[in-house]
């Protein structure tokens, strides 16, 4: 894509895409499965392949992302993270009450930094400098919620959950102050060696006072490569990655959850499990794991045969 394509595009997308609260309800009707997927860093190839399934029956599946979109993108991704995340935009535009957006820590780099943050530089380096054209980007990024919940029993967020609820449990979204942002975007889960200290780490007890308090069973959520692919806490929580960045460390992983029946434990989700180099499917592990719309951008060239390299 030309400089000139992207600003037609974010002059189409700005007035579509709605600003959603900050907690969303993932329950569009007549839809069985949701696909969702983890962190993908500007690897719009991932991206494409997990996008495959929602596109061949839009109006029947539905499609959550859980941040992450940008940064760090491989570097057989030309124009990698504007390029995945106008993909995305795109494709919520054109079918917005079953597409989600979640934001990650990296997509509300604006208030709280995060690093690297080379999304600036990768658009500057593609494109030429124009700031402007970076803050219309990430303002459309930040139009989408924190966290989600379907009816089946699935809580979605980036890195964790609110340590303190409101009665009820979806007013504490009401008003996202800094501690609330924090604990959805940043918060790091104590099995992991990662601790990013910006909001103290959780664990398994008080994950199940959380679930305990929503009536929710199952948390799933990105941020963290190092327990990617685990099932954790007594199969209820899974972190997914959905990033050839960090296939080495638990492959590059979508789950299907069921909309249309109760989700008790991961045993109820079926994760896939896709090829660094085509994006199709290896195998099914139920306890691990086409062209876009009118307007999208269309990521092309073929995909690299090679992992990517870096973290």
């Amino acid at each position: 894509m030309e400089a000139e394509e992207i600003d037609r595009l974010l002059t189409r997308l700005d007035p579509v895409i709605s600003s959603q609260s900050a907690l969303v309800h993932v329950n569009p009707p007549g839809t069985p499965t949701v696909a969702v997927i983890g962190d993908t860093h500007g690897d719009w190839r991932s991206t494409r392949a997990a996008m495959e399934w929602f596109l061949e029956s839009p109006s029947t599946r539905a499609f959550v992302g859980l941040g992450d979109y940008i940064d760090r993108a491989p570097p057989d991704c030309p124009g990698g993270s504007a390029v995945n995340a106008l993909y995305l935009l795109s494709i919520e535009a054109a079918h917005p009450d079953r597409v989600f957006l979640i934001q990650g820590n990296h997509e509300t780099a604006r208030r709280i930094p995060v690093s690297p943050h080379s999304l600036p530089d990768e658009m500057a380096s593609q494109w030429g400098e124009d700031r402007r054209r970076y803050s219309r980007l990430l303002g459309l990024l930040e139009r989408g919620p924190l966290a989600g919940y379907t009816s089946s029993g699935v809580f979605l967020a980036h890195g964790g959950f609110p340590s303190r609820l409101a009665s009820p449990w979806t007013e504490r979204f009401r008003s996202v102050d800094e501690t609330l942002l924090a604990e959805l975007a940043w918060r790091d889960i104590a099995a992991s060696r990662l601790d990013r200290g910006l909001s103290p780490s959780f664990n398994e007890e008080a994950m199940n006072e959380f679930l305990r308090a929503t009536g929710l069973h199952v948390f799933l959520r990105g941020h963290d490569p190092g327990v990617v692919g685990r099932p954790l806490y007594h199969d209820r929580c899974l972190t997914l990655h959905t990033s050839r960045m960090y296939e080495r460390y638990g492959g590059i992983l979508v789950a299907h959850v069921p909309l249309d029946r109760p989700v008790n434990s991961l045993r109820d989700i079926e994760v896939l499990r896709l090829r660094p180099e085509s994006g199709s499917p290896v195998r099914k592990t139920p306890r691990r794991t086409r062209a876009p719309p009118n307007g999208a951008p269309a990521p092309n060239g073929r995909s690299d045969r090679r992992p990517a390299n870096g973290h």
